[in-house]
């Protein structure tokens, strides 16, 4: 083979550097999180069945555990640029067998995350359509078509879709504080601002983990699902060393603030004492509660800005939706070329097309989700109950399960480190976020049935934790499952003679 020839494998097997700035990174991860879908979706479920007017507090004791936990992120950042991300740096710390594990488990949460995205956007858009314009079309034929439009941009570099979600995600969150600072700004509902009703820790834990505070920090944690795909993008940044810890710190701290002015103007709305029952009366449809939820977060911006944002909300919940899909259809795709580049998948999946984008990623990803798709339409599955509910309450269990391993990682990684000597960023914010992430996962587990609608027969799941059916333990424990098998091939691979590869899995 000539020099030249060797030249241009290197090419194809790697991703076009230097497209994406800072912004550009956090684009993608704010959009993966959507905080409309969450604002309109988990707000209301935690506020009835959690901790009512506490609920801000839960998700700002949420934003403050992923802080800590993106202080050694940041930092291992640093060390490690791979598109792998959370496996390249568990693999950095702890060894390639638990890294390739953790990849596993990681590609498990994506494709999970967004396949529950598909269900919720056909169910939404279906009707939407149907109601306004009188298109009356199943909810599979717009997930469909949601999906061809995400694989046609996938298909271009990273960054067509940076500019496509720069837009969708500005209106986005300015809906979203708007809404709120506009509750705040004007004294809120008929009981005005009550700090101390949303913040006080006594309110916040309130009912005990195993109760209602339980059950809102369990959906909060749910809400910040894709803040940590930051380092997925290093290798295409422009100066990875610095633009992945600037949007790492950045994304959360946005999706924090964002999280915890929404949310406390919605409350305000509401009123502290009577959040919990207005918040069900306004979500009841057909005498059931919660049936309609995102009329929640509709009414108090209709109430406090006017009807026309209430409607421009309803289209850009479609929007956030939509941007959800493209930001994990690049994430997942930049997996597959991870994992193919390093010989724990199948090799043709470390090459990227002329754009430099992983192409073949992205049509592996499209694959699996079109088939899910149509397995859903086929069993006449519902798209909300079942196909959103399940996979987003597994998608959030395995990718709290690879945070914790990241912070055991980086405390590992970091003892013998002689550059970075601070404790708070090799040992304090690590070790906090570790318990952090630890209960998080536990709260997740054992109100799995309340997430995911996995609940046995008989059992209220807003009373008792725990108390799944089959297919909840199932989903539960597939993530664990999965990290168990990665992280055997990755020791059988390691032995092999093509070990070289698969250490480049940490960077």
């Amino acid at each position: 083979m000539t020099i030249g020839s060797k030249s241009a494998v290197a090419e194809s097997a790697e991703l076009r550097r230097g497209k994406l700035s800072v912004l550009g990174i956090v684009f993608y991860v704010i959009a993966a999180a959507s905080p409309l879908v969450g604002m309109t979706g988990a707000l209301p479920v935690a506020i009835v069945v959690g901790n009512g007017a506490a609920v801000p507090g839960a998700y700002l004791a949420v934003g403050i555990v992923l802080l800590l936990f993106s202080v050694g992120y940041a930092a291992m950042s640093r060390r490690v640029t791979n598109t792998g991300a959370f496996f390249a740096y568990v693999g950095r710390g702890l060894g390639i067998g638990p890294g390739v594990g953790s990849a596993y488990a990681s590609l498990l949460a994506y494709l999970a995350i967004q396949l529950a995205i598909y269900g919720f956007f056909g169910a939404v858009l279906s009707g939407q359509m149907a109601a306004l314009i009188g298109l009356d079309l199943p909810w599979y034929v717009w997930s469909l078509i949601a999906w061809a439009v995400v694989f046609a941009l996938s298909a271009f570099s990273v960054e067509v879709g940076a500019k496509v979600l720069g837009v969708l995600l500005a209106l986005e969150l300015a809906a979203l504080l708007l809404t709120g600072l506009a509750v705040i700004l004007s004294g809120g509902g008929p009981a005005g601002l009550d700090l101390g009703a949303s913040f006080a820790p006594g309110n916040i834990f309130v009912g005990g983990l195993a109760g209602s505070a339980g059950i809102a920090l369990a959906f909060a944690f749910a809400s910040f699902i894709g803040f940590e795909a930051t380092a997925i993008y290093g290798e295409e940044a422009r100066d990875p060393k610095r633009a992945v810890p600037k949007a790492t710190y950045l994304a959360v701290v946005a999706i924090t603030v964002i999280f915890a002015i929404t949310t406390f103007g919605v409350v305000s709305a509401l009123g502290a004492s009577t959040a919990v029952d207005e918040a069900a009366a306004r979500s009841t449809v057909d005498g059931v509660p919660l049936a309609d939820s995102a009329a929640v977060i509709f009414s108090v911006a209709e109430e406090y800005v006017g009807a026309w944002l209430a409607e421009t909300m309803a289209w850009l919940v479609i929007s956030s939706l939509f941007a959800g899909l493209l930001a994990f259809q690049n994430s997942i795709a930049r997996y597959f070329f991870s994992m193919g580049r390093a010989g724990v998948l199948p090799r043709p999946l470390g090459r990227v097309n002329a754009a430099g984008a992983p192409l073949l990623g992205s049509i592996v990803t499209s694959a699996v989700t079109a088939i899910v798709i149509l397995i859903f339409w086929v069993t006449g599955r519902d798209p909300v109950l079942n196909m959103f509910f399940w996979f987003s309450g597994l998608a959030v269990v395995a990718i709290v399960l690879v945070e914790i391993l990241v912070c055991a990682a980086v405390i590992k990684h970091f003892r013998g480190d002689r550059e970075i000597t601070n404790p708070f960023v090799t040992i304090i914010a690590p070790v906090l976020a570790a318990v952090g992430l630890a209960l998080g996962e536990y709260l997740l587990m054992s109100r799995f049935g309340l997430l995911a609608g996995t609940v046995a027969e008989g059992v209220d799941p807003s009373a008792q934790a725990w108390g799944l059916n089959a297919l909840g333990y199932t989903l539960i424990l597939l993530p664990f499952v999965v990290f168990a098998v990665g992280t055997v091939v990755g020791i059988v691979r390691r032995r092999s003679e093509d070990s070289a590869a698969v250490a480049d899995l940490v960077g």
